[in-house]
């Protein structure tokens, strides 16, 4: 698993970011809020690897269920872009879709059981 330097941004370009981590192997998670937004996310990658280049204050925040894990949207375009992970909040994954030159059609993905982490039933 190879680690690049790689740079993204929400669907305005409001928000901007640089983050060191590989993108396979990719993965999708079965919770309910994952489900729904159908992202390809990167393998986790430390906190310290994702920078926030513009755009922080227009980054909001949501939290369910166990509230550990934290999503982060654009404001402005509604585009989710990285997260804090519920496993361990030291590691971020970010949204394959949001990375340049990176197409996430082309990428086959494992699948995150997020489902089973939850407290709530379907949450």
């Amino acid at each position: 698993m190879s680690t690049e330097l790689l740079r993204g941004s929400c669907h305005c370009g409001t928000v901007k970011f640089e983050v060191r981590t590989a993108v396979v192997p990719a993965a999708r998670c079965n919770c309910s809020l994952c489900r729904r937004k159908g992202a390809l996310m990167t393998p986790p990658f430390a906190a310290g690897e994702l920078k926030i280049l513009s755009g922080e204050e227009s980054l909001t925040l949501y939290q369910f269920n166990t509230r550990v894990a934290k999503h982060y949207f654009c404001q402005h375009c509604g585009i989710y872009p990285f997260h804090q992970t519920r496993k361990d909040a030291q590691l971020w994954r970010v949204n394959i879709g949001c990375l340049e030159g990176v197409d996430p059609y082309a990428l086959e993905a494992d699948l995150s059981d997020g489902a089973s982490l939850s407290v709530v039933e379907d949450a």
